[in-house]
């Protein structure tokens, strides 16, 4: 009964197995590292495009031109009507004057541009949103506010942004499962040569009275082992990978507008997540093994 608790020959006996099936567990550790490498890579890049989404709502807006005939105290009174808008985060009200003055900013002197009078543009409102997904439903809604003419808002490119996420998602959460289920699958079988070959040594174990839990702690611990080594291996790999595709995007003149979050600045999910996704591997795989050898 006393070995029943003693861990330190659980660890022996893990480490043993782990190297006397080098092969198959190097199969096993290789497997768990593509699986994260893949759902890391996805999940990654799932997280920098809801990134660039916040970043897209925080900077596009919606420009809401008022109706020409309104004087601008009766096109400042529009405000109170699109902060009621669903989806309406702020609401900022530009005069015909500061619309002005914002389409000649950055441009060569013109005299003809110049000498425009502010008359001939509009009193509108730079309105930002919450949520980017309902760009479409949001823009609408305030084209339908009284004393608003017409709308403008970049309606593809942000449609495109979603669309792209959707699909990235969708994506990983499908090759997820299917890794998943190929490393649990390879762990397995790891487990189960260990377990033939010592198939003799459980049958007199379970016939001496060795308890189930004895008798598993030893491969579970080789799944542990095997799970937490190609979870670390994977972690540093994605981030040496993380690093180079930032190298790449900071260096392509096409990618300028990317800004990718620090792998640094999300280790600290990043490394939990993947010890805890590889002892779940290998600890399924190890219970899936060896529960067809216990029936003695």
């Amino acid at each position: 009964m006393a070995r029943r608790f003693d861990f330190g020959y659980f660890v022996r006996e893990g480490f043993r197995s782990v190297f006397t099936h080098g092969f198959m567990s190097f199969a096993a550790v290789c497997m768990t590292v593509a699986c994260l490498l893949i759902m890391g890579s996805f999940s990654l890049l799932a997280v920098n495009l809801d990134h660039m989404l916040g970043d897209l709502e925080r900077e596009n807006e919606i420009l809401a031109y008022i109706n020409e005939d309104y004087t601008e105290e009766q096109a400042r009174a529009v405000q109170k009507r699109l902060e009621q808008v669903p989806n309406v985060s702020s609401v900022t009200f530009v005069t015909r004057a500061q619309a002005k003055e914002d389409f000649l900013e950055g441009r060569e002197t013109n005299p003809l541009l110049d000498s425009l009078p502010a008359e001939a543009l509009r009193d509108r409102y730079r309105i930002h949103i919450f949520d980017i997904e309902l760009l479409s439903q949001t823009k609408a809604a305030i084209d339908a506010v009284e004393g608003v003419e017409n709308t403008r808002a970049a309606e593809d490119v942000a449609q495109g942004f979603v669309m792209v996420r959707n699909i990235t998602t969708g994506v990983a959460l499908v090759l997820i499962g299917m890794l998943l289920f190929i490393s649990l699958f390879i762990i397995a079988n790891t487990i189960r040569l260990a377990t033939f070959y010592r198939r003799e040594e459980i049958a007199i174990m379970k016939m001496c009275g060795a308890t189930n839990g004895f008798v598993e702690w030893p491969f579970v611990v080789e799944g542990m082992i095997l799970g937490l080594t190609g979870a670390l291996v994977a972690f540093f790999l994605e981030w040496g990978l993380y690093e180079l595709v930032g190298q790449m995007v900071v260096r392509s003149s096409g990618l300028s507008l990317v800004n990718l979050i620090r792998y640094q600045s999300m280790a600290r999910v990043i490394l939990p997540v993947f010890c805890g996704t590889g002892l779940l591997i290998g600890v399924g795989g190890s219970l899936v093994a060896i529960r067809r050898f216990l029936q003695v």
